[in-house]
């Protein structure tokens, strides 16, 4: 694509489309949200010790960018991740802690990438001894249902590390569609890294969610 004098490529305002309404009146969720074993809220400060757990484990951030946390560095997310408690603006990230049986084992964000063009981005990380459970697939979800019915996303992508199997088993198992294979295309950690790109779009979405109330699904 050639860029026109404006730098835009000659693309018209997302917001003259036909198909654009602006995200206003959506519906902010009442808290905690529960799901069939889990319980989501917004972070608050008393929850240090749980997010310090996995935030200081090198295993745990082996995949994710940066390095494991100070209690220094935990302090500073868990004040950021409790500063959001709904996604205001295009950019935000909502972070909810993931309690099983009133324990923080996870967590689960919510990012809202563009007004525009209604995209949203999910995300989670657990603390491994809560791994194979099934935990991240039911918070991850619930984070759907949250971008489709009450932000009113049209499409929610996810991404991971290409060797992170367990991450991407998670996708397919939400339904989402792995859209991308990315070979090489950062260094990471010292190395080429590669990364995969799912998605879903709210028709899919609610279609699955439709199936699973009728019985019709597994």
């Amino acid at each position: 694509m050639t860029l026109d004098s404006a730098g835009t490529g000659g693309k018209t305002d997302a917001t003259s489309w036909p198909g654009f309404r602006r995200l206003t009146g959506v519906t902010k969720p009442d808290y905690p949200i529960r799901t069939r074993r889990l319980t989501l809220r917004p972070f608050t400060p008393d929850d240090f010790a749980a997010l310090h757990s996995w935030q200081s484990r090198p295993d745990v951030v082996r995949y994710l960018y940066g390095e494991a946390r100070t209690p220094e560095e935990t302090t500073g997310s868990l004040a950021l991740k409790a500063s959001v408690t709904w996604p205001e603006k295009e950019g935000d990230h909502l972070a909810l802690a993931v309690e099983k049986d009133g324990v923080v084992i996870g967590e689960a964000v919510l990012k809202w990438l563009s007004e525009a063009h209604r995209q949203g981005e999910v995300g989670y990380i657990f603390h491994p001894d809560h791994h194979g459970h099934g935990y991240a697939t039911e918070a991850a979800a619930a984070m759907l249902d949250l971008g489709f019915t009450h932000l009113g996303l049209h499409r929610i992508v996810a991404s991971c590390d290409a060797f992170n199997e367990p991450s991407w088993r998670v996708m397919e198992r939400l339904g989402m569609r792995r859209e991308a294979h990315f070979r090489h295309n950062e260094v990471f950690k010292g190395d080429w890294g590669e990364e995969l790109i799912y998605a879903i779009l709210e028709d899919e979405w609610h279609r699955m969610a439709d199936s699973r109330w009728r019985g019709d699904g597994a």
